[in-house]
């Protein structure tokens, strides 16, 4: 199929690609009239290779973003859970394939002048070249392998099938490609969060128990087992944050993906839970440094939705908090001692929310070898060639100047090192 004869008019799943400005301008480029539109086409494909960091062929990339992200009804079907597309459907997405693998393979850079072309069809983004990579299209290179690799030469219906698992894993529209979310309770929305801590596991030196039950948990929920909602107290610095958006890394190919709520989104956590309902995908509703003066009345809510409520929760949602107290919502000396006649109802009203978790993990602070140990292991993956007598010293009058021991402590000190080193 030539480029003349390529005519995305034909398309009868992917039509939202008739509407993208992007796409009309490189088009275009095929006949004379438009020919003088190929810098200002140029210029706008340079600008969102540098907004995503987006490295080679920029007309490629940008239209294998447009697929890999598109909603249209096949990407939504694929993308729910347990759902999938009907023989009729799958043969009118295999049509569009054609099409597409067609506009593809005929070199998008090709339709600029070499001036231009010189340019974008070998592109490096500033990030690129800082070492800083997007979250967004890290599977960019399953989509270029469905489409643009000759030597496995995909059938139709193969990118079909492949495209169907690809949607389901990592999701379609505002969902495509983002590991982790926020809550917009303005426009009542999920919103991705662009670029997200890369911590692993392993980054997290000791509480070797409290990630393997928490790996335990996620992978129970991961296929299809009873999990439990998980809360980690312990002192503040010790890495319970850490570990959950850890243990959400670790299972981001399989489909995990977590959302950040603060304590103003919980009267729209009913709204939310209805939208993650429909999605195919596993969530954490990761809750931080959760806590309650005793005036506030919002935990009910959280507590009727753990357990007790009408709606139950959805089965592909679990909920994650950390907290640097045991018991969620204050209690004070008067909760025991004051005048209210039934006064251990009111101590148990305030200690159900944290009995609704059904595994509680503590984070202990270090004691001091085992904060020596969690410096050794950083400055270790740092580089810093101190010998460990040194560097116990110089973590000793590091802990001393500061608020006690913690893994966040021992990562500032040897921050601090390598700084010194570097300069």
């Amino acid at each position: 199929m030539t480029a003349s004869c390529i005519k995305l008019e034909n398309l009868l799943i992917y039509r939202n690609l008739l509407n993208d400005s992007l796409v009309k301008s490189i088009q275009s480029l095929g006949t004379q009239e438009a020919a003088c539109n190929q810098y200002a086409t140029g210029a706008r494909l340079i600008e969102w290779a540098e907004a995503n960091g987006m490295t080679g062929n920029i007309p490629e990339n940008y239209l294998l973003c447009l697929l890999g992200c598109d909603e249209n009804v096949f990407s939504s079907i694929a993308g729910k859970a347990g759902a999938r597309a009907g023989n009729s459907l799958a043969k009118a997405v295999a049509h569009d394939i054609v099409i597409l693998k067609a506009l593809l393979k005929d070199d998008l850079a090709t339709r600029f002048g070499d001036e231009v072309k010189a340019v974008i069809d070998s592109y490096l983004p500033a990030s690129e070249i800082q070492g800083k990579k997007p979250d967004r299209f890290r599977n960019l290179a399953l989509l270029r392998d469905l489409f643009l690799d000759v030597s496995k030469n995909h059938t139709p219906e193969e990118v079909v099938n492949a495209l169907s698992q690809y949607y389901n894993r990592y999701g379609c529209g505002r969902l495509a490609g983002y590991g982790a979310f926020k809550w917009d309770s303005q426009r009542r929305e999920l919103v991705g969060i662009e670029h997200t801590d890369p911590v692993q596991l392993g980054d997290i030196v000791g509480y070797e128990y409290q990630k393997a039950e928490l790996v335990r948990n996620t992978e129970a929920f991961m296929s299809g087992k009873p999990a439990n909602n998980v809360l980690l107290v312990g002192a503040r610095g010790t890495g319970k944050s850490s570990s959950v958006k850890a243990v959400v890394n670790r299972y981001f190919d399989k489909g995990l993906r977590i959302i950040e709520i603060s304590k103003a989104d919980f009267k729209q956590i009913p709204e939310i839970m209805t939208v993650l309902r429909q999605w195919g995908k596993k969530f954490i509703l990761f809750i931080d440094d959760l806590s309650f003066e005793e005036y506030e009345a919002e935990y009910k809510i959280l507590k009727s939705l753990i357990d007790g409520g009408v709606e139950v929760r959805p089965e592909n949602v679990l909920i994650y908090a950390t907290s640097n107290r045991r018991n969620l919502v204050k209690e004070t000396w008067d909760d025991r001692d004051g005048s209210e006649l039934h006064r251990q109802d009111t101590v148990n009203e305030k200690i159900s929310l944290a009995d609704r978790f059904g595994v509680t993990l503590f984070y202990t602070l270090p004691n001091q070898e085992e904060y020596f140990k969690i410096v050794e292991e950083i400055a270790r993956k740092s580089s810093i060639c101190l010998t460990s007598a040194e560097l116990r010293s110089e973590a000793l009058r590091w802990e001393m100047s500061h608020s006690g021991r913690s893994g966040r402590i021992a990562k500032q000190f040897i921050d601090y090192l390598a700084g010194n080193i570097a300069n």
